[in-house]
């Protein structure tokens, strides 16, 4: 879901500041991204196996149970971590793209200065 929320804001950014048609690899790049963060940080790996393997040594070897309350707190855990590593994936792509985005308009405000102030864009 959050994939889908971030793909078209992050399209107009790749097509921003990369003007050519590879930015749809780029994007596509990013949602697998996304995923694979999503996913991995969401997957609590030693929860698992404490309940495959399940004597809690706290508790004297008493079986962990899974009852509704650990379920509730379990996937809650779950989609807190993923939120947090996909946050973390957005924020380092939205920096990079903003200093891109940087460099690319002082590259234009440069080129625009050299040739006399004339934007081909505005032009009519």
């Amino acid at each position: 879901m959050t994939a889908r929320i971030f793909t078209k804001p992050a399209d107009v950014i790749l097509k921003r500041i990369i003007q050519d048609p590879i930015h749809h690899s780029w994007l596509t790049y990013l949602k697998f991204s996304l995923y694979v963060v999503g996913i991995s940080s969401g997957v609590r790996i030693n929860q698992i196996q404490a309940y495959l393997n399940p004597r809690d040594v706290k508790n004297e070897g008493n079986v962990l149970a899974l009852t509704t309350e650990r379920w509730v707190l379990e996937v809650y855990r779950t989609v807190i971590e993923s939120l947090q590593g996909l946050a973390w994936v957005l924020l380092v792509f939205f920096l990079v793209a903003l200093v891109m985005f940087m460099v690319i308009r002082v590259a234009e405000l440069v080129r625009k200065a050299k040739t006399g102030g004339t934007d081909p864009q505005t032009t009519p």
